[in-house]
């Protein structure tokens, strides 16, 4: 029987998600019987190859979150937004509520601290978008992992569910938003 291949990516966010993945410890192991990773922090590898599941974490915060998000949803059969940022903006949509010109005049020429404060221009920094968005806004999403971030077992469940070939099922007691 060949494995799935699951590739994961954190756009904008903390990489709490990803974290909490790791958290299932020796039952990756397990999970290494069925599953293959593609593109992971866990193997560096850069780009999407076709695979069965994307788990992607984070908020689109620039045009290269978005190419990554658009990639991904092109090779993989099944995306999970996974965690608060992927699925409604989360921390990073807080500046959702500032105009991009205040946020980066705060950053760069405001704040305390600041030596020659200018705004950063250079075309190997990625073009900041207007507004924060969630990963729906740009692309189908198929399931949810909610949570800040999800549990290592609601991690292992919505994926088993998959792997068995189940409609994924979270109990409540699974979420969490701490």
């Amino acid at each position: 029987m060949s494995k799935v291949r699951v590739a994961t990516t954190s756009l904008a966010g903390c990489f709490g998600c990803h974290m909490s993945f790791l958290d299932m410890d020796e039952r990756i192991v397990g999970l290494l019987e069925h599953v293959e990773f593609s593109r992971s922090p866990i193997n560096d590898i850069k780009h999407c190859e076709p695979c069965d599941i994307g788990l992607i974490e984070g908020a689109l915060c620039n045009a290269d979150n978005v190419h990554v998000l658009k990639e991904f949803r092109e090779n993989c059969k099944i995306v999970i937004a996974v965690g608060a940022c992927a699925i409604n903006g989360g921390v990073p949509a807080m500046r959702n509520h500032f105009t991009l010109q205040e946020c980066l005049e705060e950053a760069f020429l405001d704040e305390i601290g600041v030596d020659n404060p200018h705004i950063p221009n250079d075309v190997e920094i990625p073009l900041l978008l207007s507004k924060v968005h969630p990963i729906h806004e740009v692309v189908k999403v198929d399931y949810y992992l909610p949570g800040c971030p999800p549990s290592a077992d609601a991690f292992l469940k919505i994926l088993t569910d998959l792997l068995e070939g189940k409609e994924p099922s979270l109990p409540k007691e699974m979420l969490h938003y701490d």
